[in-house]
């Protein structure tokens, strides 16, 4: 396995690139021959050359020789080719990552200009619009930039080999940081070799379905990998910049950007997510921000022995050193160390008291707890003003500086958990509370307005519903333990821990006002004159019936008195989130696309009548059938005032690890959220380039139009439901143990209460991405047929439309990783030959449509054209991908059949996982 990259015609930037996977592929080759033979190696080699010869030449007798080497494959053999190929794509992945890390470095080093996404590009074209330090120190000020990562993954490779490819990306980076002798080479190269080695005799695929505490591991680690590090060192960085961008001018940025999370506290379907789970995951959590902030404590202590012999300190460091419980006579001259034993004493209390946790170094002696991450900052903060006091300013800004702000940002409790669940259980959750307390007997049976009605008048009462003394239903005393465990938690930890509780599938008031009712028998919304309210109650829009009426249920909700209340209560603040993932799957891609904006800019409008400050939280998937593409387009084509300085965006699947398992990648991408957020909070509502309403009116005739044409094949045709299982490996994704909770919401088949994940990740892995452009080409057919000039005003909005243009990009991504001819064998696995050829023949009409009509719009002669970064490593890694569609395809048909061979599973899981690592972001 020589190289990703057969051709020869990169530039020279790309050679380590180029060598680094072939330095891979060798190890890996070497590898598959140690271990499983030279004649499993020779079919692999075979196998790769005809394939790639196939796939760059279109050579007929390559491929005659490919299809006849996978026909007489031994099964065990077909395995190792399998995971052969599979790893050697992931490999490819960390060496992609490497190149990327090396290519900003280069460009640093050389000084070249700012790249989109930068905060220092950032900040100049703030300085160049006119932004001065005031302006931009309010936006700031009232700012929330917060990536969410759920428990949706799509991640298909277990820990253990996320572990080991680690060990493989630290190695590749030492190799290029460090000048390393001929024999540390050598060495460097032996590590390689076992790492490889690990990776290949480790199990790829889980053997047992994950639960909810190992997706909480899973989160955490991202934060011991990237987040504790990078996101202090980013607001280090970011201040630093400030500075030289404003002389003169003070900084100290507040806490504006965290990272949060779903993981334990989504119960949406998942009737793992119980009370006493919650409370597992949050102290799973602040157990891992304890344990970094003793680390860091601890190699403080090694960095600070300064001796007040040498050094004169302050009389506040002098007191918190004479207040230590560290009395060893070799420290007595060293007050910096002595300090932060007794802090680290403090620090050990205090996770003890909370966690009943036992710190990873035994602390020197007895101390009091800390009551809130306030005091050890304040404890921290005497060692920074001796040290800055006494010319040690240097020293006060590295480990120190950045550990002071990693315990302003994730406190006591790491991640923020939000509670989510679905309105329907809220709703008969309510019902029964109301039915045992006899005040409504039959709540379910009434209309909207009578429910308003009744919970307006529920929520402002200071009598409770809920008595222990009364045997409720399971559903409902799980429900309720919920919101007791988050009172709890709260107390505990701190208000930030649990900020929110979100409403999947509203559609009315009434699913705001249920919450609003569960959350004061839960001891969070007091009640009165001035009511207080600790959470804030975000619905979630997700088909398009309910984006259509977003507006108008936020707008009927700002009118209730005792909603207002709640809101002023919020400080005038409210957030919302949005749903991308159901909304396609419900009205297809460009309809999704064009409610979501549409819903964007109506609740703009009706939040702005009403004084108060919304905050959008997007429910982005991995894909672009699920929301997904770059963040920095994706946030500056939002409506003008839409971000207003704060944006919250889930992080979900494969894509955690793609963005945050590599520290400088991860930083890169938390870097890129925070530009694009300031610039189109401050510069977004004075673009040159608004849209004109006849860009409007075109995107709502094209939406139409594809709508029609989305609902006609998904929900319309009659076997399609059959279509999409027997032609994709939706069957087979459902049993891969890649998450705790289930691929449907119910044992019913309809596509309605499939998930959006599985949906989406089914179509990926058979190369037709359907989900992120069925439906554009025939409505662009359409729609010019009655207008000769049509094309250039599609034109005209691909050129000035941030909006339409990252709608095209994201589509002209999508279509070039989809695949025509893969996809018909997938076809040829649907038993009806009449259905089969029918909506296959469809399918690939609209293809050639939706192909027809980018290019005509966007001007380019082949699809990604302008990103030949991505084009050229798709084409790179085609051959590789096909060829686990291939056998992927042979294994379904065999298993369909009624093969039960282990091996034929094991392999079929296998080729998913290889496939979705080469595509990337395909869930």
């Amino acid at each position: 396995m020589n190289s990703l990259d057969p051709s020869t015609t990169e530039t020279d930037k790309d050679l380590p690139l180029r060598e680094d996977v072939r330095l891979l592929g060798r190890i890996l080759g070497d590898t598959v021959s140690q271990q499983e033979g030279s004649e499993v190696f020779d079919v692999v080699e075979s196998i790769r050359q005809n394939s790639v010869r196939f796939d760059r030449d279109f050579d007929e007798h390559a491929r005659a020789e490919l299809e006849r080497i996978l026909a007489e494959l031994p099964r065990d053999t077909m395995l190792a080719v399998i995971r052969s190929f599979t790893y050697f794509l992931h490999l490819a992945n960390i060496a992609e990552d490497e190149h990327h890390v090396r290519r900003r470095r280069a460009h640093e080093m050389i000084g070249s200009p700012a790249r989109d996404g930068s905060l220092e590009l950032a900040l100049t074209r703030l300085q160049a619009a006119g932004i001065d330090a005031e302006g931009l120190r309010a936006c700031l000020e009232q700012a929330l930039i917060s990536p969410v990562l759920t428990a949706h993954p799509t991640e298909v490779s277990r820990k253990s080999i996320l572990f080991c490819q680690h060990e493989v990306r630290g190695l590749l980076d030492d190799r290029d940081r460090l000048r390393l002798t001929p024999s540390e080479l050598a060495d460097n190269e032996v590590a390689l070799r076992r790492a490889v080695l690990t990776l290949w005799r480790t199990r790829m695929v889980r053997s047992t379905r994950l639960a909810v505490i190992d997706e909480v591991k899973n989160g955490i680690s991202y934060f011991d990998e990237t987040f504790f590090v990078e996101l202090p060192r980013l607001y280090c960085q970011f201040e630093d910049q400030l500075r030289q961008a404003f002389p003169g001018q003070k900084w100290a940025l507040p806490n504006f950007f965290r990272v949060g999370s779903w993981i334990g506290g989504d119960r949406d379907g998942n009737p793992f997510v119980t009370a006493e789970v919650l409370r597992e995951s949050m102290r799973r959590q602040s157990i891992a921000a304890f344990d970094f902030y003793l680390g860091e404590i601890h190699a403080l202590g090694r960095e600070l022995p300064l001796s007040h012999t040498l050094v004169e300190v302050s009389d506040a460091l002098a007191a918190l050193a004479e207040a230590s419980p560290d009395s060893a006579p070799q420290r007595l001259d060293e007050p910096y160390r002595r300090a932060l034993t007794g802090i680290y004493a403090r620090l050990a209390a205090t996770s003890s008291a909370l966690d009943q946790h036992e710190s990873p170094e035994h602390a020197v002696g007895i101390a009091e707890a800390y009551a809130t991450p306030e005091q050890i900052v304040a404890d921290l903060q005497v060692l920074v003003d001796s040290l800055i006091a006494n010319g040690a300013e240097l020293i006060a800004a590295g480990r120190l500086r950045s550990l002071i702000r990693a315990i302003g940002v994730f406190g006591f409790h790491l991640a923020p958990i939000d509670l989510r669940q679905n309105s329907e259980v809220h709703a008969r959750t309510v019902s029964e509370l109301l039915l045992r307390a006899k005040c409504c007997a039959n709540y379910a049976d009434l209309d909207e307005a009578a429910r308003i009605a009744l919970l307006s008048e529920e929520i402002t009462s200071p009598r409770p519903l809920y008595s222990p003394y009364i045997d409720y239903s399971p559903e409902t005393r799980g429900e309720l333990a919920i919101f007791f465990a988050a009172h709890e938690l709260r107390q505990r930890y701190a208000a930030s821990a649990l900020p929110n509780c979100i409403i999947s599938k509203t559609d009315g008031v009434s699913d705001l006002l249920e919450v609003a009712l569960l959350l004061k028998e839960g001891g969070m919304l007091v009640p009165g004159e001035t009511p207080r309210l600790a959470l804030n109650i975000i619905p979630l829009f997700e088909t398009i019936d309910d984006l259509q009426r977003a507006p108008a249920v936020m707008q009927q909700l700002f009118t209730l008195p005792a909603y207002r209340a709640l809101v002023a209560a919020r400080g005038d603040e409210h957030e919302v989130m949005l749903g991308y993932s159901d909304s396609n799957k419900d009205g297809g891609f460009l309809t999704s696309g064009w409610e979501l904006y549409k819903a964007e800019i109506g609740l703009t409008q009706v939040f702005a009548e009403h004084g108060i400050r919304l905050r959008l939280f997007h429910g982005r998937g991995g894909s672009v059938g699920r929301g997904g593409g770059p963040s920095y387009d994706a946030i500056l084509a939002q409506p003008p005032g839409a971000v207003a300085g704060q944006i919250r965006i889930t992080e979900q699947g494969e894509v955690i690890a793609s963005k945050y398992a590599n520290p400088e990648v991860g930083r890169r991408n938390l870097e890129i959220l925070a530009a694009a957020t300031l610039e189109e909070s401050l510069l977004g509502v004075d673009r040159d380039d608004l849209p004109t309403a006849a860009f409007h009116q075109a995107m709502e005739e094209l939406s139409t139009l594809a709508f029609q044409t989305y609902r006609q094949l998904v929900y319309e045709t009659p076997g399609f439901t059959r279509y999409f299982r027997e032609s994709t490996p939706i069957l087979e994704i459902a049993t891969l143990n890649i998450g705790s909770r289930p691929a449907a919401r119910t044992a019913s088949e309809r596509i309605e209460d499939l998930r959006a994940i599985p949906w989406v990740f089914s179509w990926a892995q058979c190369r037709l991405m359907l989900p992120g452009w069925y439906g554009f080409g025939s409505a662009v057919k359409r729609w010019r047929a009655e207008r000769p000039d049509g094309l250039l005003l599609l034109q005209e909005m691909y050129r000035h439309w941030p909006f339409f243009r990252t709608l095209l990009s994201n589509m002209d991504m999508v279509l070039a990783k989809s695949d025509l001819a893969i996809a018909s064998r997938y076809a040829e696995l649907v038993s009806d030959a009449e259905l089969r050829s029918s909506i296959f023949a469809r399918i690939s009409e609209e293809w050639h449509a939706t192909r027809e009509a980018l290019l005509a719009i966007n001007g380019q002669d082949e699809l990604l054209a302008d990103n030949p970064l991505l084009q050229r490593s798709m084409r790179n890694r085609f051959p590789y991908i096909d060829l686990l569609n291939h056998l992927q395809v042979e294994l379904l048909h065999r298993l369909r059949a009624g093969d039960d061979d282990i091996r034929l599973k094991r392999g079929s899981l296998i080729t998913i996982n290889g496939i979705a690592a080469g595509l990337r972001n395909s869930g």
